[in-house]
């Protein structure tokens, strides 16, 4: 039941973005281009994302989901060092391919090689990033 629930749900995301325009990497790049042809359409979807989420956070409280264990716990507030890197990280591959997560998954059906390349190389970087953020934080107290 959990799986059936997991896949409807990732179906309506992949919908919901794929209508919306965020896996249309001219789109996303348009709306990160602020000094130049800035597109803001998708600060509406995001805003259409952001204020449901919101909501959905405080319903939960107290609240046990009908499958699955526990809904996750809220994101840590913490503006930090590691938010900050890994933010501006995020943004600049953002920018460079005009695809995050999310719509990078979305789009494996027409993204092409282009996308599936994509893809690879994020899950390489999923894959490295513990490895990579305990060297540094290694280095970070060794200094």
């Amino acid at each position: 039941m959990r799986i059936l629930f997991s896949a409807l749900a990732g179906s309506l995301f992949g919908l919901g973005l794929m209508l919306s325009g965020m896996t249309d990497t001219r789109k996303v790049i348009g709306w990160l281009d602020v000094f130049g042809q800035w597109d803001p359409t998708l600060a509406f979807v995001m805003g259409g994302a952001i204020l449901p989420m919101a909501v959905a956070w405080r319903l939960t409280t107290g609240r046990v989901p009908l499958v699955g264990g526990q809904f996750p716990e809220p994101p840590v507030s913490l503006i930090d060092h590691r938010l900050i890197v890994g933010s501006v990280l995020f943004g600049m591959g953002w920018g460079l391919a005009g695809l995050c997560p999310g719509p990078a998954i979305a789009s494996l059906s027409y993204g092409g090689v282009g996308g599936l390349v994509f893809l690879i190389a994020m899950l390489a970087g999923m894959w490295g990033a513990p490895t990579v953020r305990t060297r540094l934080d290694r280095l970070a107290n060794a200094i």
